[in-house]
């Protein structure tokens, strides 16, 4: 960029903003090639990961429902098992206290038997509904992988072809932005970033630039050249119309 040591004039550096501007613009076409690509591998690749979760979370639950069987038929046959045993303890029992023991045991134990039967049967009911969840899962990542393939294989396609272009006029780009001052070279980024379509340096024409109309003695100062003019509306700087036409036919991309 300009240095202090290299003093240019504002119709200058008038110029030097207009031939950036219309490499950025190039350059922005360029990447329009590319359309919603890149947003689009970016939303799939994000649903890939969530769906990814989902199914290691999916089959842990079906672990899960395996481990939980297992365990209600286990503890429903010790409790059968505990429950014969106190019965017969309960033949050999020689007072009423250890009679009644015995047989709150025997109680938690048929109590533990139907516990383990309904967990047992909300295992049962859940399980099918969880082996669906898992076979959609599997699918739609199926289907993701696919899309998300092709995506990215149109999107190298277009980097392919655009590639060497980009590049080419990505050097240009840097040596054009040398030659315009540091404090104006900010001003211009800083616009361009938040610009939906880039265009921070536009052509006064007609009276008007980039859709709104400039006041008279706005548009005798752009025409003059000798100062750096700002929409009042976007903040776009504005310069004169054929200045700008004049500028991009010797800009050579």
């Amino acid at each position: 960029m300009v240095t202090a040591t290299h003093e240019t004039t504002i119709g200058d550096q008038l110029t030097a903003l207009i031939s950036l501007q219309h490499i950025d613009s190039k350059i922005d076409q360029i990447k329009q090639l590319r359309g919603d690509l890149p947003e689009e591998i970016r939303d799939l690749e994000d649903e890939k990961e969530g769906l990814t979760l989902r199914l290691e979370k999916l089959k842990l639950e079906q672990s899960d429902f395996e481990t939980g069987t297992q365990q209600a038929v286990k503890d429903a046959s010790e409790a059968e098992g505990l429950i014969k045993k106190y019965e017969e303890q309960q033949l050999q029992v020689r007072n009423n206290r250890e009679y009644d023991a015995l047989t709150k045991e025997i109680e938690a134990q048929k109590q533990r038997i139907v516990d383990s039967k309904a967990k047992g049967e909300d295992i049962e009911a859940a399980t099918p509904l969880n082996n669906i969840a898992v076979e959609e899962a599997q699918s739609r990542l199926t289907e993701l992988d696919d899309v998300l393939t092709a995506k990215q294989t149109e999107l190298q396609e277009v980097l392919e072809d655009t590639k060497q272009e980009q590049a080419n006029i990505e050097k240009k780009r840097k040596k054009a932005a040398k030659d315009v001052d540091s404090r104006y070279l900010r001003a211009y980024e800083r616009l361009r970033s938040r610009l939906r379509d880039g265009r921070a340096v536009v052509p006064l024409v007609r009276g008007a630039a980039s859709g709104f109309s400039v006041p008279p003695q706005r548009q005798l100062e752009i025409r003059q050249q000798n100062r750096i003019v700002a929409c009042e509306h976007t903040g776009r700087i504005i310069v004169d119309g054929t200045l700008f036409k004049t500028t991009v036919k010797k800009v050579k991309l």
